[in-house]
């Protein structure tokens, strides 16, 4: 086919990809965005599952730290914690000590998060040579942390490579809190609670809760107003390069589309080892990406629901609920010692929402979707594969939730399950997983992805990447993209 010409091209129409659209467009770029899929959003896209049923496939547009918490215990009570407000009378029947802790602990949370997310808007340093800016901004955050006071500013020193139960060990005593409390720091990762660095995993999250998080959808008005062109089924098959540089896009259809700058939405992985030739990268370069961690450790189950279950759903101001599964940190531990050897946990760590109590048009009416997050499922089974054994993974999931809703299975009218080998071949996720990378100590920050190229560009010149695979890499809002195009625009200005 005939040669096309756009100044900018980006590769995925995920919310990272979408957010370094806008901005490009509104520096008078015309970017030309092309998702390989019918739908737009990536892993936040909104797909039917069941006649009249609806649900975003990995991430659910509601932050995952905003919204009050169930827990519910094996001897049929259930607590609510929550997260925003820091009402703890239901703590305070388990635990009237730890009420008045968790009354303690949320203030020092908020104030340590506060410093900490404006860390996530940066572009990482340039190790050997920063520039003046890049200095200047971590000089901004450095004076926020500095702000805290000595006390807040050592514990978030300490806190960083603590293993998430710790640090709640030093705060409460009820097991069921210091559960849900320590949640957030082994979401999506192939971390335990007593992992190392889970506890910084736990502080990350809520700073992306800072940065509101998104949909596809609200993206579009603004970019149709900017002109940006959006082809939906256009599948990138290779990132042309000449003499070092980018230059386009081969489709899988074979078209062939010119470009002044490539941008990737999609992992690290899948952008320079699967659409670049190997012999324009350097052997050390490879080495360093090919050990790069991917490797998922999620499965989700949605089920469409003729009526909701017979529990607690709402808080008392009204508002929905997740629910927590996973009473204990030793549970929690438990469940990840299952995929470290190669298996799904038969008691998994599960978190529970109801997207439809947020959006009616995701269910006809009186019914409801419910979305489970399920860990731990490793990528590599050691038995058999995910394709066999899919359905098995739906029978765990479904008699754990019966311990504490003996009425779901009577409501539920479809189930439907992606496996980890969903989330890469579907959704394009190497490794299937959720955030384009592990989020660990050595994959964060300057090291995102690889150490000396956590700059949004990549050795090759033109081509850039702006998905989660790089700082902040957490969070369903944006901010890798936003980051990446002020980067972007740097060189194309030049």
């Amino acid at each position: 086919m005939a040669n096309a010409q756009h100044n900018v091209v980006i590769i995925g129409s995920g919310l990272n990809g979408l957010a370094c659209a806008a901005a490009l467009a509104g520096a008078g770029f015309k970017p030309l965005v092309l998702e390989r899929r019918r739908v737009m959003g990536g892993r936040v896209a909104v797909e039917e599952f069941h006649p009249g049923f609806r649900c975003s496939a990995v991430f659910d547009a509601h932050a995952y730290c905003e919204q009050p918490v169930l827990v519910p215990m094996p001897d049929g009570r259930w607590m609510m914690v929550h997260g925003e407000s820091g009402e703890s009378a239901d703590i305070a029947t388990f635990s009237p000590k730890d009420a008045a802790r968790f009354r303690a602990f949320l203030p020092v949370l908020r104030r340590i998060v506060a410093a900490l997310a404006p860390a996530l808007a940066l572009t990482p340093p340039d190790i050997d040579h920063p520039a003046a800016g890049e200095l200047w901004g971590l000089l901004k955050v450095g004076r926020g942390i500095r702000r805290l006071g000595e006390k807040d500013m050592f514990r978030l020193l300490r806190w960083g490579p603590m293993a998430a139960a710790d640090l709640v060990a030093e705060w409460f005593e009820f097991e069921p809190l210091r559960a849900a409390v320590a949640a957030p720091g082994i979401y999506g990762t192939a971390l335990g609670p007593w992992s190392a660095g889970s506890a910084l995993g736990l502080l990350l999250h809520h700073a992306a809760t800072q940065v509101p998080a998104g949909t596809a959808e609200q993206f579009l008005p603004q970019l149709k107003t900017a002109g940006v062109e959006i082809r939906t089924g256009a599948e990138v098959a290779s990132v042309c390069v000449k003499e070092g540089r980018a230059t386009g896009v081969v489709l899988a259809s074979g078209e062939e589309i010119s470009a002044w700058a490539v941008i990737s939405g999609a992992d690290p992985k899948r952008t320079l080892l699967g659409m670049v030739d190997p012999a324009c990268l350097a052997p050390d370069f490879l080495l360093k990406l090919r050990n790069y961690r991917c490797a998922g450790t999620v499965a989700k189950v949605h089920l469409a629901l003729d009526a909701l279950p017979s529990i607690p759903l709402l808080d008392a101001a009204g508002r929905p609920a997740r629910i927590h599964i996973g009473a204990e940190i030793d549970y929690l531990e438990r469940a990840f010692d299952a995929c470290k050897y190669g298996e799904f946990s038969q008691k998994p760590y599960l978190d529970v929402s109801f997207p439809s109590l947020h959006d009616s048009a995701l269910a006809p009416a009186g019914k409801h979707v419910m979305s489970i997050h399920v860990q731990y499922a490793p990528y590599k089974l050691r038995n058999g594969d995910w394709n066999s054994r899919r359905d098995e993974l739906a029978d765990v999931v479904m008699k754990t939730l019966a311990a504490y809703m003996p009425d779901l299975a009577g409501r539920v009218l479809q189930r439907h399950v992606i496996a980890p080998c969903d989330l890469e071949q579907t959704y394009g996720l190497t490794g299937g997983h959720i955030f384009h990378g592990e989020l660990a100590l050595d994959q964060l920050f300057t090291m995102r992805p690889v150490l000396g190229w956590a700059r949004y560009r990549t050795p090759i010149r033109g081509l850039y990447l702006c998905g989660a695979g790089t700082h902040p890499g957490i969070g369903a809002h944006g901010e890798s993209g936003r980051n990446a195009a002020r980067e972007i625009l740097k060189d194309l200005r030049r």
